[in-house]
């Protein structure tokens, strides 16, 4: 399996992501073949993408980079859509993308909405902070959803990405308690600020320092890059494969419920 790597490397958490995925497929005797790293961004662009190349040139990866702003500031002057616009520039992004002969590829700090060509194309994989029956947005708009309908678990997914946002075909995705035993004290804080105030007033006034909704998401961050690890390595180990955009495993059906995994690698990195 031929793996794609699609990012805008425009911080370090980008650079944080390719690095700490190919050390522990290093690490752990893993073949993952990431045959193309594509960045929207050209060397110069920005310091933040030129630092993310360099880290992808030390990894001996090809680059492959077409600048997203130049194309689009061409089409803005030239009357362009922002939606044919769209289309036009990841036909040139697949037209990049052809010799390498990818399967999957993992969108990671990509800051694009891939055409719906592209989704059809290719079986592209995106990680979203939440259960696949979960909130859409971002990652704090899903805390907060979660929190204001005081859910008792969350989680987070690798889903192909499509047109529709955050409800592509879900392939992975590990489950987290947040009630129970170790949540009560800060859920009671909660509700009490709640009698008050509206959640809305509470993101207001606290943001991502509110006690809750910080553990929320230092629980499940840390979880993250262990459920996009363990998902590629089905890929690598052939358990996982594509065809014509599509996802399916070898010996069970989609989605894959990888909590244990995801635990256990936790564990195994403390």
């Amino acid at each position: 399996m031929k793996i794609g790597w699609l990012s805008t490397g425009r911080d370090q958490a980008a650079c944080n992501l390719l690095a700490d995925i190919v050390a522990r497929a290093q690490q752990d005797g893993i073949e993952l073949t990431i045959a193309a790293v594509f960045c929207d961004r050209e060397p110069g662009e920005s310091p933040e993408s030129d630092r993310f190349l360099e880290l992808v040139e030390r990894l001996d990866f090809r680059a492959v980079t077409l600048s997203s702003a130049a194309s689009w500031a061409a089409a803005k002057e030239a009357g362009v859509s922002r939606a044919a616009w769209r289309d036009d520039y990841h036909r040139r992004v697949m037209d990049l993308l052809v010799p390498f002969g990818l399967g999957a590829i993992v969108m990671a700090g990509y800051m694009l909405i891939a055409s719906p060509a592209m989704c059809r194309r290719y079986a592209i994989l995106n990680l979203h902070p939440a259960l696949p029956d979960g909130p859409t947005g971002t990652w704090q708009e899903v805390i907060w959803d979660l929190l204001d309908t005081e859910a008792t678990e969350t989680g987070a997914m690798i889903h192909r990405a499509t047109a529709e946002l955050d409800r592509g075909p879900v392939i992975s995705f590990f489950r987290l308690p947040i009630a129970g035993e170790g949540w009560e004290n800060l859920w009671q804080q909660f509700r009490a600020k709640r009698a008050a105030a509206s959640v809305v007033e509470i993101a207001a006034a606290e943001g991502e320092a509110e006690p809750l909704f910080a553990e929320v998401r230092r629980r499940g961050e840390v979880r993250e890059i262990p459920l996009l690890y363990q998902t590629l390595r089905l890929f690598a180990d052939g358990q996982l494969a594509t065809s014509s955009g599509a996802v399916f495993a070898e010996s069970s059906r989609l989605p894959l419920d990888l909590t244990d995994l995801v635990e256990a690698e936790l564990g195994r990195r403390a």
